[in-house]
C-alpha cells in the first residue's frame, strides 16, 4: 500500500512478518466474537475504509486491553491515520506505540512509518523544510538502531531524496539573494550548500551560480566570512 519502490514486508498489511509470528504465539484462544471483530476490522482496513476500520480497532483496544489483539489494534489505528492522509495524527499514535512497547518486533516498522509520515508532508524547495529534516532524523534513527531491517533500503533512498530537497531549498534562497544583489549572502548560502550536500544534483547548479556570485562580491571579502562583514 506504500507508494514508490517500498519493499512491502510479508505481514497482511505492512507490518513485519515477525510481528505476526509473535501475535500468533501470544494469542491464546479467545472468544469467537473477538476474533470475528479483529477479522472484520482488518477487512475494512484492506478495503481502504480507514475511518470505519479505525473505530473498530479502537473498540477492540478499549474492550480487550489485556489481549495481544489490543496491541495489534494500537498499531492498526496508527496505520489507519497514516493511509487516510492524517499524518500528524499518525505520528502521535506511532510514537505512543513505540513508547509503550519499546521492545516489540514491530518497532522498526513504526519508526519507518514515523519517517514516512514526515516524508509525505515534505514541502517544495521554496517552502519550509522542517518536515524534510524530521523525516531524515527518523530514517537515520532506523538505520542506526535496526540497520538490517527490511525498511533500510527504502529509508536510504528517501534520505537521498530529502537531501536533494534540502539542497534545492538552499539553492532557491541563494538564487533569491543573487537576484536582489545580496551577493555575499548568496555566496555564503552556496558555500554551505556545497559543503553540506556535495553529492546532490543541485550541487552542479550551485557551482555554476557560485562562479557568477564570486565576480560580484567585494574584493576584500573572503569565502567563509560573515555575509554582513
Amino acid at each position: 500500500m506504500l507508494t514508490g519502490c517500498l519493499h512491502r514486508p510479508a505481514g497482511p498489511s505492512g507490518e513485519p512478518q515477525s510481528f505476526w509470528a509473535w501475535l500468533k504465539r501470544a494469542a491464546a484462544p479467545r472468544p469467537k466474537n473477538l476474533l470475528e471483530e479483529v477479522q472484520e476490522a482488518m477487512r475494512e482496513f484492506e478495503r481502504g475504509r480507514y475511518v470505519v476500520a479505525f473505530e473498530k480497532f479502537q473498540s477492540i483496544r478499549d474492550r480487550y486491553p489485556t489481549t495481544p489483539y489490543a496491541l495489534l489494534a494500537e498499531l492498526k489505528m496508527a496505520d489507519c491515520k497514516y493511509y487516510s492522509g492524517s499524518y500528524e495524527e499518525a505520528i502521535v499514535l506511532y510514537e505512543q506505540f513505540e513508547k509503550l512497547h519499546p521492545t516489540n518486533e514491530a518497532v522498526p516498522y513504526v519508526i519507518f512509518q514515523i519517517g514516512s509520515a514526515y516524508y509525505r508532508m515534505m514541502l517544495s524547495p521554496d517552502r519550509d523544510q522542517t518536515n524534510t529534516r524530521k523525516a531524515i532524523e527518523a530514517y537515520e534513527r532506523l538505520l542506526r538502531q535496526y540497520p538490517d531491517s527490511p525498511y533500510s533500503l527504502e529509508a536510504r533512498r528517501r534520505i537521498r531524496r530529502c537531501r536533494d530537497n534540502l539542497a534545492a531549498h538552499e539553492y532557491y534562497v541563494a538564487h533569491y539573494y543573487f537576484r536582489v544583489k545580496r551577493y555575499r549572502a548568496a555566496y555564503a548560502r552556496l558555500e554551505y550548500l556545497l559543503k553540506t550536500y556535495p553529492d546532490t544534483d543541485t550541487a552542479l547548479k550551485a557551482r555554476s551560480l557560485l562562479k557568477k556570485v564570486a565576480t560580484k562580491v567585494g574584493p576584500d571579502w573572503q569565502p567563509g566570512q560573515s555575509p554582513d562583514s
